[in-house]
């Protein structure tokens, strides 16, 4: 993308004003979707972007600059701009930059840009005659299917540079069933960090039914019942709790802008023992997975909570720099366009030894959360409310009816305190997490586990 004496050049120009640290990040990336809609393609869009994003530090302050283009020139000016906003001490440095290796992989079979359009048609397609097949009462469906390609090149002024080339996919399904005046959705998703062959031998085919079986059984949800109850949350998507009510207050920016319940806690209790809690972006093929993160650092396995003690934050490099700590692999940014922050890639309540099964079978009377909708937290104190959008009652320890209006109001850290047993099904669920106006690929995982007691809002009287 660039010639590494060149970057060394636009680097050497940013810091010869006094900066502390200079950066340059540039992207090129090749996009598309197409959408299918009660039947009928709404829309197909296809997209290339290029361009570069330079940062430069000096003392607490952060300076940024983008330019849509890879011109050597353009760049050269972008970088006089940026160091002429720096009244430091004039430095004449000289960088040997060095590549830095990984051993994250991610294999890519099939572009998806490569695949004929009629391909990614004809499956959409397959995919609504699948839905439509489970059942009559299923009258509306919308399913996209997305993609990014992205080739990504980042160097700075510590002298180390990263090349990487990602590749991510994604189909989303939403089916709407109904019965009289009733109406319920279901909703599921499929993506990896990988070419089209995830779709190879008609995968989609799981999400499709799924979603649909949602939809269906909701048709005859009972009033939710409201209260302290015992909570069994099911794998997977369930880890979006973990994630919104306790992974955001670990993220280290949370920390330095004394915004987060875990601020002073490293080493300490958070958790009952038996929760171990890790964010691992070196995962192969997951959505959050990637092999250096947005400042050109190795992806990897940050352990976060082990047998219910704080170990770590999620750091980017001015956060670690601040705090002190040690850069996790988590600084990411959706663009050149944007500055990097300390995010979640996959995160996640690690596996247990207790049998599903076992679990659902201890609770006498509660709850069983499948899947969730929209919710709010604080991440300064931890509080939540959650939507759940597929659940059950759970009675003399089987579940029995799905249940509709229930959400579940709690407290993050006392959650983590509460969980009294932790499946040995862990799974995973893709999404996209939204932060400082950016919105970045993650995943969100844990296996079953049983809350002992979380308030239930629930519209039975």
């Amino acid at each position: 993308m660039i010639e590494k004496k060149k970057a060394e050049s636009i680097l050497n120009k940013l810091m010869s004003t006094g900066g502390s640290f200079s950066e340059i990040f540039l992207q090129k990336k090749v996009s598309g979707s197409l959408k299918l809609d009660d039947g009928k393609i709404e829309n197909s869009t296809n997209g290339y972007d290029m361009g570069a994003g330079l940062r430069l530090f000096f003392k607490d302050s952060t300076f940024y600059a983008y330019v849509d283009s890879l011109d050597f020139d353009k760049l050269m000016n972008a970088a006089k701009v940026l160091s002429a906003a720096v009244d430091g001490s004039s430095i004449d440095r000289s960088l040997d930059l060095r590549s830095l290796s990984n051993d994250f992989r991610a294999s890519v079979l099939i572009n998806p840009s490569d695949v004929e359009p009629s391909i990614k048609r004809d499956m959409l397609f397959d995919v609504d005659k699948i839905c439509r097949d489970y059942s009559s009462a299923i009258i509306q469906l919308t399913s996209s299917l997305s993609y990014s390609q992205e080739d990504i090149f980042i160097a700075n002024s510590e002298g180390i540079y990263t090349e990487e080339h990602l590749v991510k996919s994604i189909l989303s399904i939403s089916v709407i069933a109904s019965k009289g005046a009733n109406v319920k959705t279901g909703y599921k998703s499929m993506a990896k960090t990988c070419g089209f062959e995830m779709f190879d031998n008609r995968a989609y085919e799981k999400p499709a039914i799924e979603a649909s079986k949602i939809a269906v059984k909701m048709l005859d949800a009972v009033n939710a019942p409201s209260g302290q109850l015992p909570v069994v949350i099911g794998p997977a998507f369930g880890g979006v709790i973990f994630h919104e009510a306790c992974g955001h207050g670990l993220e280290a920016d949370a920390i330095i802008k004394d915004a987060s319940v875990y601020k002073d806690k490293i080493g300490k209790k958070i958790a009952n023992k038996i929760v171990n809690a890790v964010d691992d972006s070196s995962m192969p093929s997951h959505f959050g997975s990637y092999k250096f993160d947005g400042e050109a650092y190795p992806s990897a396995k940050n352990v976060l909570i082990k047998d219910g003690i704080l170990l770590n934050y999620i750091f980017d490099y001015k956060s670690a720099k601040k705090l002190k700590g040690c850069q996790t692999g988590n600084g990411r940014r959706n663009s050149y366009r944007d500055i990097p922050y300390p995010r979640m890639s996959n995160t996640y309540i690690d596996v247990g030894n207790h049998d599903p099964a076992g679990i659902i079978k201890s609770v006498n009377k509660g709850i069983y959360a499948k899947e969730f909708a929209g919710g709010q937290v604080d991440p300064a104190t931890g509080d939540f409310v959650f939507g759940i959008s597929e659940g059950y009652l759970i009675e003399n320890g089987t579940i029995t009816f799905p249940i509709k209006g229930a959400t579940l109001i709690g407290n993050g850290p006392e959650i983590l305190h509460k969980i009294e047993a932790i499946g040995n099904d862990l799974d995973f669920a893709p999404g996209f997490c939204g932060k400082n106006g950016q919105s970045i690929t993650n995943e969100v995982g844990q296996p079953t586990i049983l809350v002992s007691n979380i308030t239930v809002g629930g519209t039975s009287l």
